[in-house]
């Protein structure tokens, strides 16, 4: 793995937007800013030499622009730039498997229809060994979050997305808000009904884990400013509806393959569909 912030670029608006944001994050993390550029195609030699050279050409204009756009704004910014022919989904997801963190745009519908994840980014999202960030097409447009939201499920390992939550914390100098979200039980039936301050019980016992869990990094990183609330509802319309105030949004992944291939869970698909922030996905184990 190489200290250094990756981004791929496809000429659209969405990947000019996720290069405005990885720069960014480059600049923060004080490490190299990669662009990379993807031409879907057989890589094989045997290409008409004018497809050849017209790709080329895009391919570098393309990379020389945005590093040139990036290199201005951030004096100092080191930007190294990559082009490749192949599948975009296994080109990307090699070169994320090589970089701290990887960024990728996404398109908004608007309104109720969340945005478009296309297959290739689905799938480095689904099989990257590191954190990888889906930036919205109008990520400038939103830029006015001012918390780090992150979603947390106390009963299952989760050190990778709790280091990269304080990192990003204390870089951005924002706060972050845990979110553990969860449900009675089936097996409650109707207690609820015949105790109706159950749920207030349960969910007082969850927070005492939940701080329990956060008690070491608090002191390792004494600088952020941290909550972590317990609240009773969907996982994942909780953590969409808290990313409308958010300036990222931090969900994890757990590692595991299914016949056809990596699998995002229900949690992190949602929030990946319908929030409007930034989502930064962690793999886990």
């Amino acid at each position: 793995m190489t200290a250094q912030v990756t981004v791929g670029l496809d000429g659209s608006g969405e990947s000019l937007s996720a290069a405005r944001w990885a720069a960014e994050e480059a600049v923060l993390r004080e490490v190299p800013l990669r662009l990379v550029y993807v031409e879907e195609g057989p890589n094989t030699t045997r290409v008409p030499l004018p497809y050849a050279h017209n790709m080329t050409e895009r391919a570098e204009d393309l990379l020389k622009g945005v590093a040139d756009s990036e290199q201005k704004k951030h004096p100092g910014l080191e930007v190294l730039t990559q082009s490749a022919r192949g599948r975009a989904a296994e080109e990307l997801r090699a070169a994320a498997d090589e970089a701290d963190l990887t960024v990728l745009g996404s398109r908004g519908l608007g309104g109720l229809l969340g945005f478009v994840v296309g297959s290739v980014s689905l799938a480095v999202v689904g099989a990257a060994r590191q954190p990888v960030v889906l930036v919205r097409g109008e990520a400038d447009k939103l830029a006015g979050g001012s918390t780090i939201v992150v979603g947390v499920d106390i009963y299952h390992p989760c050190e990778a997305l709790l280091a990269f939550s304080f990192n990003e914390a204390a870089r951005r100098r924002f706060p972050l808000r845990f979110l553990h979200c969860w449900t009675l039980p089936a097996s409650y039936g109707y207690a609820t009904l015949v105790d109706p301050g159950i749920d207030e019980e349960l969910g007082g016992q969850l927070l005492g884990g939940l701080d329990d869990l956060l008690e070491p990094w608090r002191k390792r990183y004494p600088g952020v400013d941290v909550t972590a609330k317990n609240v009773m509802g969907s996982p994942a319309s909780q953590l969409v509806d808290a990313s409308r105030t958010a300036h990222l949004v931090i969900v994890g992944r757990r590692s595991r393959t299914v016949p056809l291939g990596p699998h995002l869970g229900h949690v992190a698909h949602a929030v990946i569909h319908h929030s409007p922030a930034p989502v930064a996905v962690v793999p886990l184990m």
